[in-house]
């Protein structure tokens, strides 16, 4: 299965799974991986102020990145919390403007124990990422999906799981 020239853009809560399923899925498809979170922590560290709250810079940076690799026929895994209609939009907008594929995916937790569970228990794989904090998490704006491809549990399911029902669907799709 290699579906070149493919959005997949993985969205969701911080501690649902995503960056999990996002990155087994980028190796799996031997794809571009692109992950918000990590290029918003690089500009807060480049302006030398960790407390910095990033506003659009960080997901504009990231369509620029997804676009130059959709050009060159990649598939690309977009990570990131994508709570907003414009987030969404913006990666509509860079897969239609290089005659990609997207395919949007959403990872939720249903279960608010464990969510709370995986957030005070998160360790963080980006160098001095300040994790969120619970209350964060809950008061977070996340308008709902209106046209989302594929939603996922990971409190009802494992990740690897997650992962065949991915592409599985990703298989049926470009059928």
């Amino acid at each position: 299965m290699n579906p070149s020239h493919t959005l997949i853009i993985i969205d969701g809560l911080p501690a649902v799974g995503k960056s999990t399923l996002a990155k087994a899925l980028a190796q799996r498809l031997k794809a571009t991986y692109i992950r918000i979170d990590t290029i918003e922590q690089a500009i807060r560290e480049g302006i030398s102020h960790a407390s910095y709250q990033t506003g659009p810079e960080g997901y504009l940076t990231g369509y620029y990145l997804a676009e130059d690799n959709l050009k060159m026929g990649m598939t690309v895994i977009a990570d990131s919390v994508n709570a907003l209609t414009i987030t969404r939009e913006g990666w509509l907008k860079t897969a239609k403007q290089t005659r990609a594929t997207a395919i949007q995916i959403e990872i939720y937790c249903s279960n608010k124990i464990e969510h709370r569970k995986r957030v005070e228990t998160r360790v963080v794989d980006i160098k001095n990422l300040t994790p969120p904090t619970w209350r964060s998490v809950c008061e977070r704006e996340f308008e709902p999906w209106l046209d989302v491809d594929l939603r996922l549990d990971t409190a009802a399911t494992t990740i690897d799981n997650c992962l065949e029902k991915i592409t599985d669907f990703i298989r049926d799709r470009s059928v």
